[in-house]
């Protein structure tokens, strides 16, 4: 899963990224949907809004590199 917005350019490189490798994801659009928005909130103790973050199982990536993502996608 991946939390972020359509205008962001993170966010549509991590669309990129996964497309590119043909992994399946969702995106959710937490500029667009505010229980969304508040979805995304949850997963941080300090209640921001922390976006990009891709959501592997019960890990949490925020903004993460090529390197980290994989290593979390290979597992």
């Amino acid at each position: 899963m991946l939390y972020g917005s359509s205008k962001c350019h993170k966010s549509n490189y991590y669309q990129r990224f996964f497309e590119s490798r043909n992994l399946n994801y969702t995106f959710q659009d937490v500029i667009k949907n505010e229980s969304l928005a508040q979805e995304l909130c949850s997963l941080y103790p300090n209640g921001n809004l922390h976006f990009p973050t891709v959501l592997i199982d019960n890990k949490r990536l925020r903004n993460p590199n090529d390197k980290e993502l994989l290593k979390w996608l290979n597992k």
